[in-house]
């Protein structure tokens, strides 16, 4: 006789009947929670838009970070725990300047987001070393850049799989954004339409209305590297938004959930 569901999750590296990692599972779902964050990769340059969550008029706007700069030339929106971000942003950082230091040349986007994952496979080692993990993290990532490929962009989910992306969103609406970005993006989309565009999908998924408070925008590009957009910009990118023909809100899964920046 199987066991139950219950007792299959306890253990990290225990599969079900089924084949399923439902621990791997419950971290997707947390991710579900999160913060919705959408990139577009254009021939110009990596477009990354990312909403940021105010939950009180107490707080301070400028303190929640939801795009960080890994090196010049990669920017990471994240979604999900911010306290296990942390972790893989600074392994990232790691990595990066490692590279930097034995090579004498910037990393790949594809070599980061690889090293990154090999750090979010780990809850399956052994804890004989004492590095054991006790649980996946619950975080999914954006990796964009700019390499001697050109533009790149990766997602990595908690299960240590990073696969590269044209256009991709991660988060509580990223159902209905990814359906968005299959029906706007073309190969030929210029960095000014990939702003309007981010922008446009994200008015429509968020909660909140859209304003240079409560969202990041951040560009890669080959002239200016990371570029954090400031008060002005975003407002200025935002006066320019045109609705979709559609004016019905995306679908989102965050439900009534918000404890998951």
């Amino acid at each position: 006789m199987f066991l139950t569901r219950s007792e299959y999750d306890r253990g990290v590296n225990t599969f079900s009947p089924e084949g399923r990692l439902f621990q791997v599972e419950y971290a997707i779902e947390a991710i579900k929670l999160g913060s919705t964050a959408i990139g577009i990769c254009t021939s110009e340059g990596v477009v990354l838009a990312v909403e940021k969550r105010i939950t009180s008029p107490l707080m301070e706007p400028t303190t929640i970070e939801k795009i960080v700069e890994v090196e010049k030339h990669i920017a990471c929106p994240v979604s999900g725990l911010m306290a296990d971000s942390r972790t893989m942003v600074d392994r990232a950082r790691l990595e990066c300047q490692n590279h930097w230091f034995v090579y004498d040349e910037k990393m790949s986007v594809e070599s980061v987001a690889q090293s990154v994952s090999n750090l979010a496979i780990r809850f399956g080692d052994s804890d004989e070393d004492g590095s054991a993990m006790s649980r996946p993290f619950g975080v999914a990532i954006l990796f964009a850049g700019i390499d001697e490929k050109g533009p790149q962009l990766f997602h990595m989910d908690p299960s240590g799989t990073f696969v590269q992306f044209d256009a991709k969103a991660i988060g509580s609406g990223s159902e209905g954004a990814q359906q968005s970005l299959q029906e706007v993006y073309h190969k030929s989309m210029t960095l000014k339409e990939a702003i309007n565009q981010v922008l446009t999908i994200l008015k429509q998924v968020m909660e909140e209305k859209l304003n240079s408070f409560n969202v990041e925008v951040v560009t890669v590009t080959p002239e200016k590297k990371f570029h954090m957009f400031t008060k002005e910009e975003v407002e200025e990118a935002l006066a320019q938004v045109v609705p979709l023909v559609k004016d019905d809100p995306l679908p989102s899964s965050s439900g009534s959930a918000t404890k998951v920046k």
